[in-house]
């Protein structure tokens, strides 16, 4: 399998053209519906086996993003026989009251897993929370980088983004 055979698949299955407004609040006529391939076991598996090198030397923790980052997060997770995080947009008002559930991060190594970054606020968020607890969180990986090319959406938090495919790679696979 190469990067463009994923690129071709993951772009013919997710990319949706119409108008759609983006978490950041940008409207976009594309939209990449990550769900469209998450949900589809051989294509999961696939995004998974090529983030499974993107994941540093020295994590501790795979830290799944809700939501779309947590079935990404499993799978590398089970591959790699790393411990999956699950990260809440906000800590939940009952029971444990966890942003992060899974191992105590504090003082280990979280590498976060995320669908699709555009601008990263969900990863900022994330970043910022899981350091208020201790952890180390130096990189994501994505399996989807829509930022624009040259630009580092999270370099304002000192975070490394290694996508399996951007959207010029995507846009390339279109022909």
């Amino acid at each position: 399998m190469t990067d463009d055979q994923l690129a071709r698949d993951v772009d013919a299955v997710c990319r949706l053209s119409g108008e759609f407004t983006l978490r950041s609040g940008q409207v976009s006529s594309e939209y990449f519906d990550k769900y469209l391939f998450e949900s589809d076991p051989a294509l999961l598996a696939r995004v998974a086996d090529a983030m499974v090198p993107l994941v540093p030397e020295g994590t501790d923790l795979l830290g799944g993003l809700e939501l779309g980052g947590v079935p990404i997060a499993t799978a590398v997770s089970a591959r790699t026989l790393l411990p999956a995080l699950f990260v809440r947009k906000k800590a939940k008002e009952y029971g444990t009251a966890k942003l992060a559930e899974g191992p105590d991060v504090a003082g280990r190594r979280v590498t976060l897993v995320e669908d699709v970054i555009t601008t990263g606020g969900a990863v900022r968020d994330a970043t910022r929370a899981l350091r208020e607890a201790g952890a180390v969180v130096e990189v994501v990986v994505c399996a989807i980088d829509r930022s624009p090319a040259d630009e580092d959406p999270l370099a304002d938090v000192g975070l490394e983004v290694r996508p399996v495919l951007t959207k010029a790679q995507l846009d390339a696979a279109r022909g």
